[in-house]
């Protein structure tokens, strides 16, 4: 009985490698993530310039365009680190962001991280909270409009 069972887990065994072989399309997990990490060192970073106030213009009604493609977005970059209720995840909550902070700073923060953390108070004030740096996710002006009119749609701005 003994005899059988390891032959039988020897047969499954060799199937499994003699598959593993054949499929030759499958790539380990590990050669995965570093393709991945390689992709990302590829890209430069984007910084934006400087957004100021009067550069963005809120609508009424939201974009809905925009609305659609900024939750994507926020799926995509956002999701990881930050809810769309108040609770804290990596970064801080969004729910209400949109009523505390003006429009060019939101954009800013999504844009130009680096500058906001050495400039604005409110900024290094997220940063002493959460403790992790935000990283620069390397989104365009017109994306971070798209994200801020997620944000308000969010907030329930109609």
């Amino acid at each position: 009985m003994k005899r059988k069972s390891l032959l039988a887990v020897l047969l499954l065994i060799s199937g499994g490698l003699f598959f593993g072989a054949c499929n030759s399309e499958q790539k380990p997990a590990d050669e995965k993530a570093g393709e991945t990490q390689e992709a990302a060192k590829d890209q430069a970073e984007v910084h934006g310039t400087e957004i100021k106030p009067g550069d963005v213009e809120l609508t009424t009604p939201l974009n809905q365009q925009w609305v659609t493609t900024g939750k994507g977005i926020y799926e995509l970059k956002c999701q990881a680190c930050h809810k769309l209720t108040a609770e804290r995840l990596v970064g801080p909550g969004w729910q209400g962001v949109t009523q505390r902070r003006e429009p060019h700073w939101v954009m800013n923060m999504i844009t130009n991280v680096d500058m906001m953390l050495e400039k604005d108070p409110e900024a290094q004030k997220l940063l002493e909270q959460c403790l992790v740096r935000m990283p620069n996710q390397n989104l365009s002006k017109d994306e971070s409009r798209q994200v801020l009119e997620f944000m308000r749609s969010n907030d329930g701005t109609k």
